[in-house]
């Protein structure tokens, strides 16, 4: 006689569960992007530069909405917003000598947070060589990476682009290591080399909000995007516009990361704590999150949503949209098993050529095992706004971008239930 009550409670239970999941959905929505996306890709906020005014404005704007969607600080901190110091370096001067032959200043590039930096070959700098085949600038980041002094000796033919890697000096920490970078052929016995610089302490900011776990407290899902971008240079202006307003990179994914903020803090059904972060400087070199990644123990990162320019159609047109390092983890066959029903589908990167899977966010935390991937839909062999002052707010699919946002809110949920633990990167195979 008591099974007809249970029933009916537990259809009650299953209607209001739906109708509650129902209303939240209907949190993502396009006047929402567009709102977002509009603000965060105007003309007001410069092109959100590090250590400019407008990236300050950028990240008001996101604590404000993580306020107002009712997500808690990070570690009880007094406000949403995540600052740490980075070194700014100015050169003033390089000079060195390899087994008694004089360095031309321009083959030398010094990396360090010293004032005056002054080594040879008794200081016990490790020295590695990129060799022309090598792709340089993952190279040199791998290095930058590992907190060890270096002497990197770049191959000759690698010299039209050697001069680009003075963008690793950008957001230095005060412990960073340094890192001597030579073009030469040469393999020094002995070497002097000496660098100046002016050096300035500069804050950064990431704003991070949380939705602590019901059952799961200690247990972290992360969604993220980028909010820096390239600011103003009206040295490679196009058509008389010199701001790089980043509209669909990567305000696109730091939209998305706000909305889906909304929604889950609205749902409320997460049995494992959800991390929300806007990182900074990921144009400069990816320090914040690089130093967003050393607040957690890795092993309680259970997965990682970083949401990179998703504002216009992928190659296999619209309700699409790939998965950096696809192959790595199963949590791409987990999201979509999430979406069995609808039309969405994720597939994996199509351009791997270009390494994706370690030119984001994403990456500090896959290196260190966490099933960690990039959601985008950018062209990266064919799109013609990446870099350039018309990535404006005007080019992006505001319809099919809220689809994509819904794709992931509905896709992760098994992870954030704690039902679905992604498989983690086996970092022995990790670049």
């Amino acid at each position: 006689m008591f099974k007809k009550p249970l029933i009916v409670t537990l259809c009650l239970v299953c209607v209001t569960t739906f109708l509650h999941s129902q209303n939240a959905v209907k949190l993502i929505n396009e006047s929402e992007t567009e709102r977002i996306e509009k603000y965060l890709s105007s003309d007001e906020l410069a092109g959100r530069q590090i250590y400019t005014p407008g990236i300050e404005i950028a990240a008001k704007f996101i604590a404000n909405e993580f306020k107002q969607n009712g997500l808690a600080t990070f570690k009880n901190s007094d406000n949403h917003l995540q600052s740490f110091s980075r070194i700014s370096t100015k050169f003033i001067s390089a000079v060195g000598n390899f087994d008694g032959n004089n360095i031309d200043t321009k083959n030398i590039i010094a990396i360090t947070s010293e004032a005056n930096l002054d080594i040879n070959e008794k200081s016990g700098y490790e020295i590695v060589k990129i060799a022309k085949e090598d792709n340089l600038f993952l190279t040199v980041r791998k290095y930058m990476t590992n907190n060890k002094n270096y002497l990197i000796l770049v191959d000759e033919a690698l010299g039209a682009n050697f001069g680009r890697l003075v963008q690793f000096k950008s957001g230095l920490s005060e412990q960073q290591k340094s890192v001597f970078i030579v073009l030469t052929n040469q393999t020094p016995t002995q070497y002097k080399l000496q660098a100046t610089h002016k050096v300035d302490k500069l804050s950064l900011s990431n704003v991070v909000g949380i939705i602590p776990g019901k059952s799961l407290p200690n247990e972290y899902v992360i969604f993220s995007g980028h909010y820096d971008h390239l600011g103003v240079n009206g040295k490679r202006a196009v058509n008389g516009d010199s701001i790089y307003n980043g509209a669909n990179d990567d305000a696109a994914g730091t939209t998305a990361m706000i909305i889906l903020s909304k929604y889950f803090s609205v749902l409320a059904n997460n049995e494992r704590t959800l991390v929300f972060a806007a990182f900074t400087a990921e144009e400069s070199g990816g320090f914040g999150a690089q130093y967003f990644s050393k607040q957690f123990d890795p092993l309680q990162i259970k997965a990682m949503f970083n949401i990179e320019m998703i504002g216009t159609e992928s190659k296999w047109g619209k309700n699409s949209a790939y998965i950096t390092g696809y192959e790595k983890t199963d949590m791409g066959a987990i999201l979509q098993k999430n979406l069995q029903g609808t039309d969405f589908q994720f597939y994996p990167d199509p351009y791997t050529d270009q390494n994706l899977f370690y030119r984001s966010d994403n990456a500090t935390l896959a290196r260190l095992g966490v099933p960690a991937h990039t959601i985008s839909t950018s062209k990266m062999d064919s799109e013609p706004n990446y870099h350039q002052p018309s990535d404006e707010f005007s080019t992006l699919d505001i319809a099919n971008m809220t689809q994509i946002i819904k794709a992931i809110a509905k896709s992760a949920q098994s992870i954030i239930s704690g039902k679905d633990t992604p498989t983690r990167v086996d970092t022995t195979k990790l670049k």
